[in-house]
């Protein structure tokens, strides 16, 4: 359930209708609702109250530091995957002890900042990470505290370029692998094994893939456990779907009934890590049409906003719902709806029966909330739009659209040259 609905033809955002927000702030611009990030963040925590766990918000789904505050002080942790995410983390007050690293490329820096700021663990990747994370905590006199992320070969059946858990992938260790990596790290002088950590994709729309990492999972914590190595957290990641077409996941009770009927013997801390179904449908995209125009058979709604601004379309050929602002009396029309960008890749929709938009029309694209800010870009030297907050009857503005001047902020001309 999300809080975008049409009132009297025209689309609003909780007690504020998108028009008034586009004509204060300019589009393209990110529009997401309080009321839809609180109440997703509390139903997936809740659906888990039987039993000990943490909440870890995906930064990677949307780094806003306003977004993060939200599920901080609705008690959330949360899961990073880069130094600079620490930052955001810490900067937006999240308990360092909630805060689980992962990700293959962990830099030296990024691991002694980590250790700098006692977080509570991190998901290590590869056997030469954890040489590495215990060099660092040894030069540092100090202890760090570690889980593999094991890779269970499961099928998530999802996009391949989101599947994370087989073995063909990059991330984690093979689990059949993963009891002497876990031996290993038990003898090194500073690292403190408390976990097993795995994470399988994203977008998954059964349940099926993660009972079966589970199982799997759960008999390595039985024989870890019976070598004197002791563990207390459980990390299963996120990855949990959300409705963009015609997708049903299941709902996060039901994800959470079926893991606690298959894991309360387990006598771990269950650690999630969600982020896609917390704030996907949380955000739009809003912008307007600029021209419209038709080559041979095929009608372009060109629009401007960018793959640089939402790239998901681009990179993954995904469905996002077109929406008129504001409802008319209009013909529907195929259309192929594009942005401004030079490149043929640039669309949000392509071949789709959708109101025939003309110039000057608002347009939302939605479902944008997670992924579409934390991946734009300025390709085509254009700045970044800005993120706005709707609460109630008020919007704030948590990001600032980029300037020109930002553009090249950093940038400088050799004498030489001059």
């Amino acid at each position: 359930m999300n809080y975008f609905n049409y009132v009297d033809n025209k689309l609003w955002c909780e007690g504020v209708p998108v028009l008034e927000v586009a004509q204060a702030v300019g589009t393209p611009f990110y529009l997401y609702s309080h009321r839809t990030l609180k109440r997703h963040f509390e139903v997936f925590d809740s659906a888990f109250e039987d039993i000990p766990h943490i909440v870890c918000f995906s930064a990677k789904a949307n780094s806003n530091a306003a977004i993060l505050k939200i599920f901080i002080n609705e008690g959330s942790g949360i899961d990073i995957v880069s130094g600079g995410e620490l930052y955001r983390a810490l900067e937006a007050g999240a308990d360092p002890r909630k805060i689980v690293y992962s990700g293959v490329g962990k830099r030296e820096e990024e691991i002694r900042y980590a250790l700098e700021s006692d977080i509570l663990m991190f998901n290590v990747e590869s056997s030469q990470e954890l040489e590495v994370i215990n060099t660092c905590a040894g030069r540092m006199n100090t202890v760090a505290r570690i889980s593999l992320r094991v890779n269970p070969d499961v099928d998530p059946m999802t996009h391949p370029h989101i599947s994370t858990g087989m073995r063909e992938n990059k991330f984690g260790i093979d689990i059949e692998k993963s009891l002497g990596e876990y031996r290993r790290a038990a003898k090194l002088d500073h690292i403190k094994v408390i976990g097993v950590d795995c994470h399988i994709g994203s977008q998954i729309t059964q349940i099926a893939p993660f009972i079966d990492a589970l199982d799997r999972l759960k008999k390595l914590i039985s024989s870890l456990r019976n070598e004197g190595i002791g563990i207390r957290y459980l990390d299963l990641g996120g990855g949990l779907g959300i409705t963009y077409d015609q997708e049903t996941p299941p709902h996060p009770k039901a994800y959470a009934k079926a893991i606690m009927d298959s894991a309360r013997d387990i006598d771990c801390t269950f650690i999630f890590e969600p982020g896609r179904v917390i704030v996907g449908n949380a955000g739009i995209l809003v912008c307007e049409v600029l021209y419209t125009k038709n080559n041979a058979d095929k009608r372009f709604v060109i629009t401007d906003a960018g793959m640089n601004d939402l790239m998901r379309p681009s990179l993954y050929n995904s469905y996002h719902e077109v929406r008129p602002v504001e409802l008319k009396e209009r013909k529907d029309v195929l259309s192929d709806v594009v942005g401004p960008i030079c490149e043929s890749s640039d669309f949000f929709a392509r071949g789709r029966v959708i109101p025939a938009l003309e110039r000057g029309d608002l347009m939302a694209v939605m479902s944008a909330g997670a992924y579409g800010f934390s991946m734009s870009s300025n390709y085509n030297s254009r700045p970044r739009v800005p993120e706005v907050l709707v609460r109630d009857e008020a919007f704030y503005v948590i990001r600032s659209r980029e300037t020109r001047a930002d553009l090249a902020r950093g940038e400088s001309i050799p004498d030489f040259m001059r």
